[in-house]
């Protein structure tokens, strides 16, 4: 009874989502773009105490210049890193977020302030939790030992080495709300920064997730053959030996099957090179949705596949083969192609005793030489 062939859409075995590793521009865009993010959210930080300054110089607690001239510091600072950053500098280096010298230098800045208008310190020391923070986004281990001794120092010297009077103003009410908002804007920033870590950890997670299952796709694509999806001729010997090893150890059977496909070449010639590679797939996918789980089947050169059935006597090894024959022959091929047809030959050898891989494989390719002979579409055992 014939049996139409399924319509058949070519998986895409030749992808795998992240298998390949971007281009270097694209990875230097991606990179120079978390530091746009990075520095945006720095000058930021400095515009808003910045704010918060103007606000102490309207108290009277500081001179108005002081709120402009941290400003500015800020802004320059950040378009320093910024153009840096455009112009490809920081990826010359291996920390390409230069964290130890951006980090060094706020840390400096802010306690240079402190010195300079000890009076709103508050404003600079709670500023120092979001430097550290910012820095802890990107710092190792290493890097972070060398900011945090920097920062030691520098409020060593600030609090042992001066007698400037830090000062948390809370005088008069214009004082106390600069206070409470710089309180409350250093609370939201740790904050922030907090759920920015956290999507980055998040980002990185399903990142390792995709680049695990491109390894896999990679790994499973060494073993595979690109067009049918069975496995290539190395993985098939390789599995080939393994079940001649474990079938010695247990003693028990293990067949092959050598198929190779009639007149295969006429087929190319007579309907196209596309309506082969339809062909060999669509065998492929019916072989495999005929065979044991346990049996693996394999490309085992141009139109010759290699079937190994673990565990499977003679009798058994060959009236699988025959099934198989016989469900090939009556697919409706001419779905690929008018008066298109294909059967195969098959040669169907056992394992005995301590015989080779060689010696297993040569008695199959005789016994297919054997059904060829005898007019094709044959299976034959040796």
């Amino acid at each position: 009874m014939d049996t139409t062939v399924p319509p058949y859409r070519s998986p895409d075995i030749a992808e795998a989502d992240g298998a390949r590793s971007p281009p270097a521009r694209d990875l230097r865009d991606r990179r120079a773009g978390r530091r746009r993010q990075i520095l945006a959210m720095i000058a930021a930080c400095y515009l808003i105490d910045a704010v918060i300054l103007f606000i102490y110089a309207q108290a009277g607690t500081v001179p108005s210049t002081i709120a402009p001239s941290y400003a500015a510091i800020g802004v320059l600072t950040v378009a320093l890193w910024t153009v840096l950053s455009e112009s490809g500098f920081n990826d010359r280096f291996r920390d390409h977020y230069l964290v130890v010298p951006q980090s060094i230098i706020s840390m400096m800045t802010t306690v240079a302030f402190c010195y300079i208008a000890p009076e709103v310190s508050i404003v600079f020391l709670c500023t120092l939790y979001l430097v550290v923070g910012f820095s802890s986004l990107r710092a190792t281990p290493r890097q972070t030992a060398i900011c945090w001794t920097f920062l030691a120092l520098g409020l060593a010297g600030l609090f042992l080495l001066t007698d400037k009077p830090l000062g948390m103003p809370t005088g008069n009410a214009l004082e106390r709300l600069a206070t409470l908002l710089e309180f409350l804007l250093t609370i939201a920033g740790c904050m922030f920064l907090g759920i920015f870590s956290s999507a980055l950890r998040e980002t990185l997670y399903q990142s390792g997730l995709k680049l695990k299952e491109a390894y896999r796709r990679i790994e499973e694509l060494a073993e595979l053959d690109e067009l049918t999806g069975a496995l290539n001729r190395r993985s098939i010997m390789d599995v080939l030996e393994d079940e001649m090893a474990r079938s010695r150890q247990a003693g028990k059977p293990c067949s092959v099957v050598l198929i190779d496909l009639d007149w295969f070449k006429r087929i190319n010639d007579e309907h196209g090179h596309p309506t082969g590679d339809d062909v060999l797939r669509t065998f492929a996918i019916t072989m495999f949705a005929n065979i044991r789980s346990s049996d693996r089947f394999g490309r085992y050169g141009g139109e010759e596949f290699l079937l190994v059935l673990p565990g499977a006597p003679p009798e058994p090894a060959c009236r699988l083969a025959e099934r198989l024959r016989r469900i090939i022959a009556d697919l409706d091929w001419s779905a690929f192609s008018t008066g298109l047809q294909v059967t195969f030959s098959a040669g169907v050898a056992t394992a005995r005793g301590d015989e080779t891989t060689e010696s297993l494989l040569s008695r199959a390719d005789r016994a297919l030489y054997d059904s060829k002979a005898q007019g094709r579409n044959r299976v034959t055992r040796a």
